[in-house]
């Protein structure tokens, strides 16, 4: 069963790493006519050697077959507010959980306790 997909920093860095599991998530996310969103912050944690060494996941994001989700003014407040309920200060993770709810989405994720830390937010370990 596929749905829309959430990828957060892990599942950036195995992409890059190369982690077939990964790949096929989205390619079975895709087909079946879902949408794969990578919030902003996800990206600039996994983001560290520029195209020139991070040559996989330079591909990815350049191939476009995802939404990548800006953390602008209204969603900061909203990450900030989750925060606090939740009791933790990752805003990436906060971030991360804020786009799979507001896209139905399943979060890919290579540290599923991080997540977990959300309530209702789907998992896919990888």
């Amino acid at each position: 069963m596929t749905a829309n997909l959430c990828l957060d920093t892990g599942a950036l860095i195995a992409i890059e790493r190369g982690d077939g599991r990964v790949r096929a998530a989205i390619d079975a996310a895709r087909r079946d006519g879902h949408e794969v969103y990578v919030p902003a912050g996800a990206i600039a944690q996994a983001w560290r050697g520029g195209s020139g060494r991070q040559v996989e996941l330079a591909r990815f994001l350049k191939r476009g077959q995802h939404h990548e989700v800006d953390l602008d003014a209204g969603s900061a407040r909203a990450v900030g507010e989750l925060c606090s309920r939740v009791g933790v200060a990752d805003v990436v993770d906060a971030h991360v959980a804020l786009v799979a709810r507001l896209h139905d989405a399943r979060v890919v994720t290579s540290d599923p306790d991080d997540i977990a830390r959300f309530p209702g937010i789907r998992i896919i370990g990888i």
